[in-house]
């Protein structure tokens, strides 16, 4: 019987983006620098803490109310645990034999018991436009396929999940007068249509090429296998 091999939503997604990284990341623990993102995690947390408030009580957040979301904050024993980075959200295929899993950031649960999963992100742009983002830049469409991938967790956990998802988009102003030690932002609420369909088959091919002995060429598009190519090539003049 084949080892169960255990993945994040960030392994799959760096086997769609470059399978390489993905194999020199799951299998010989070697990963590209990466500085933390501390700024972006005070704002998931302070963000969490403001919607866990209205989870106690159970009523809709204002952002909601706003935007005309008949949701509440999911509340759920499990949440802490699939919040945590080293837990999440898993599910095990005894047929494929994996075990895959991520970390969602929060849920709201429609009046139907339809679920809302959600992603936090932080920026700060003079001009924040979404749409324009996600049809210039790779990593937008990653943040969609995230969720779709934290959708298809939930599914698979007997959770019935709404075909919407939501990014909550924090944009701290750069250009106030004054500062006086408090950094304001504006908030961008961005629904996305989603689709699980793509999922199982990607963790399945991630899956394989990890137990194969294929050590797949740089993608054309991956900046770590571009940099280390033209830093090579440099060495030799």
């Amino acid at each position: 019987m084949s080892e169960i091999i255990k993945l994040s939503r960030s392994t799959v997604e760096k086997f769609l983006s470059c399978p390489r990284c993905c194999v020199l990341d799951k299998k010989y623990k070697i990963k590209p620098p990466s500085l933390p993102f501390t700024l972006n995690i005070a704002v998931d947390n302070l963000c969490k803490n403001e919607f866990d408030h209205y989870r106690r009580i159970q009523e809709s957040h204002p952002l909601l109310i706003e935007h005309g979301i008949d949701a509440v904050p999911f509340k759920h024993k499990d949440l802490e645990r699939w919040r945590s980075n080293f837990q999440g959200i898993r599910y095990k295929s005894i047929e494929h034999h994996y075990d895959f899993g991520g970390a969602v950031d929060d849920i709201w649960q429609k009046k139907n018991g339809e679920l809302l999963i959600v992603d936090v992100k932080a920026t700060s742009r003079n001009n924040f436009d979404w749409f324009e983002t996600f049809n210039k830049y790779e990593y937008a469409k990653s943040y969609k396929r995230q969720l779709e991938m934290y959708q298809w967790l939930f599914t698979k956990n007997g959770f019935k999940v709404a075909k919407e998802a939501f990014l909550l988009y924090f944009n701290g102003k750069k250009n106030e007068e004054f500062f006086n030690n408090q950094l304001k932002f504006d908030v961008h609420l961005i629904k996305l249509n989603c689709s699980t369909s793509w999922v199982e088959q990607k963790i399945i091919d991630t899956v394989n090429l990890l137990r194969s002995d294929i050590f797949p060429k740089p993608s054309l598009n991956c900046e770590y296998c571009n940099y280390l190519k033209k830093r090579w090539h440099l060495s030799k003049t």
